[in-house]
């Protein structure tokens, strides 16, 4: 079923608005969303006009998907999500080496009570009694 004169002459003057870089209702992408959305139709619309969708396409030889500011917003997230990979390897490299230290002072935190118990046993070992009577002056 086509579209109406109405109908085909919106289109048109969408298209018209989107290739001169002059789009009222879109961010200016040159997508058949983008066509149906600044002529204020629905898509179904779009692709039921087939001589404007046809010269839509002739014209439009490669579509541009993202505009200049999605395409910045895009190398900004691909940045940000490097540092992060990043930032979280070097996370976990710290967190290994913190492990690492944590049981090594456990363990020396356990040896030296150890060595502090043999130490007070030896002590407790050397001390003997002395005889009440000696060779000494009382």
């Amino acid at each position: 079923m086509p579209v109406s004169v109405a109908t085909e002459r919106k289109l048109r003057e969408a298209m018209a608005r989107l290739l001169a870089g002059e789009p009222l209702h879109t961010d200016g992408a040159l997508t058949k969303e983008n066509l149906a959305r600044e002529a204020k139709v629905s898509h179904a619309t779009v692709h039921r006009a087939e001589e404007v969708l046809a010269e839509w396409d002739a014209r439009v030889a490669r579509p541009v998907l993202r505009t200049p500011g999605e395409v910045q917003r895009d190398e900004v997230i691909a940045d940000l999500r490097s540092r992060l990979r990043e930032a979280n390897t070097r996370v976990t490299e710290l967190q290994g080496k913190l492990d690492a230290l944590a049981t090594v002072t456990a363990n020396l935190y356990y040896e030296n009570l150890e060595l502090k118990k043999k130490d007070t046993t030896r002590r407790q070992g050397r001390v003997t009694a002395l005889p009440a009577s000696g060779p000494w002056p009382e």
